[in-house]
């Protein structure tokens, strides 16, 4: 979001962005001419007052909201919004995965989103995969959904991969596998781990590097130890600047239960690393399809992971070149996708 601000015409948009807490790393990438508004609150379910508040002096065009939590409250409140005010919400993740396997309060949710969604002028999802279930299974109307990808920057990508140099050095010569992420159950370390003691057992010298932090670290720890790859798996924490670790792996691997779409496989492909994907519930399948640098794991489970890194790993795939990849990744463009939000956000009614 934070590139989508950046980007957006200053002719047409006077952008402000609200947070619960300016915190993070992403506080100093705001553009200047951006006013940032702290909500005071480090709850979302808190936050509803300080927005209402905020919206009132604001009097903006169009409320854009990110979060699944605030999406519902700001739905059931916007009678408290200024009259006139278009109200878009985005959605991060697919909804029914999400319910099922990891979201409090299951059945409150689920029974919410039918009768809140289709209340909000526009409901912006990351992938088509998306769209299709916010209609299939909570009823939200295919006039009030809108797909638009998540931007891939090339040129800043590109510069920050080529700012340091190639981090894997040690004893072992590899090849190097990458994940990257928040340590949670979604993400599937865990079966990334699992999948990784096969692959030493065809791969001797192979590494894994797992970049992020999260609240299962400890476990992914303990789990490596228990699986005996102590000395040859790391946490290195999160990076401010991941992408010389993705620029130069051999491979980078998304082992996620669902998803979204996933920035970071994007981000891999855009640098030219060859991805592994598994074939969860999201827009993981939508990226990899008819892509010459990846390949899909069916399913989601340990074993098949480790069989498809181990052909991709066999097959080379970055020695058959990346030709054609810009074209294939252009879908994904920064300034395409800062269009189609200027689109979103403008609304029908300017021409």
């Amino acid at each position: 979001m934070v590139s989508i601000v950046t980007h957006l015409s200053r002719t047409r948009f006077v952008p402000h962005v609200a947070v619960l807490e300016k915190t993070g790393p992403y506080v100093d990438k705001l553009p200047r001419d951006v006013p940032l508004h702290e909500l005071g609150s480090r709850r979302v379910r808190y936050a509803l007052p300080g927005l209402v508040r905020l919206a009132w002096k604001l009097r903006p065009a169009t409320v854009l909201s990110n979060i699944a939590e605030l999406n519902i409250m700001l739905i059931l409140a916007r009678s408290l919004l200024p009259h006139g005010v278009r109200l878009l919400v985005r959605e991060t993740i697919l909804v029914s995965a999400w319910l099922a396997e990891e979201a409090r309060l299951p059945r409150i949710l689920g029974a919410l989103y039918p009768r809140v969604y289709p209340r909000a002028d526009g409901v912006i999802c990351q992938c088509d995969a998306m769209m299709r279930d916010l209609e299939e299974c909570f009823g939200v109307p295919r006039g009030k959904l809108v797909r638009i990808y998540n931007p891939v920057d090339f040129g800043f990508l590109r510069t920050m991969a080529e700012a340091g140099p190639s981090p894997y050095s040690g004893p072992r010569s590899g090849p190097h596998l990458l994940a990257s992420g928040r340590l949670t159950f979604m993400k599937g370390f865990d079966l990334l781990l699992e999948a990784m003691s096969r692959v030493v057992r065809e791969f001797p010298a192979a590494d894994l590097t797992i970049l992020g932090r999260g609240p299962l670290e400890g476990e992914l720890k303990a789990l490596a130890e228990r699986l005996h790859l102590s000395d040859r798996v790391r946490f290195p924490g999160y990076q401010l600047n991941p992408y010389p670790w993705v620029k130069h792996a051999d491979m980078f691997v998304l082992s996620s239960r669902y998803e979204g779409l996933p920035n970071v496989m994007l981000e891999a492909l855009a640098l030219g690393t060859p991805v592994v994907g598994t074939d969860c519930p999201g827009g993981v399948r939508e990226i990899l399809e008819n892509c010459r640098l990846g390949r899909l794991a069916p399913g989601v489970d340990a074993h098949r992971l480790a069989e498809t890194v181990i052909g991709a790993l066999r097959a080379d795939l970055r020695s058959q070149g990346a030709g054609g990849l810009d074209v294939f990744l252009d879908r994904f463009r920064l300034d395409r996708i800062v269009r189609q939000y200027e689109e979103a956000l403008a609304g029908p009614s300017e021409p």
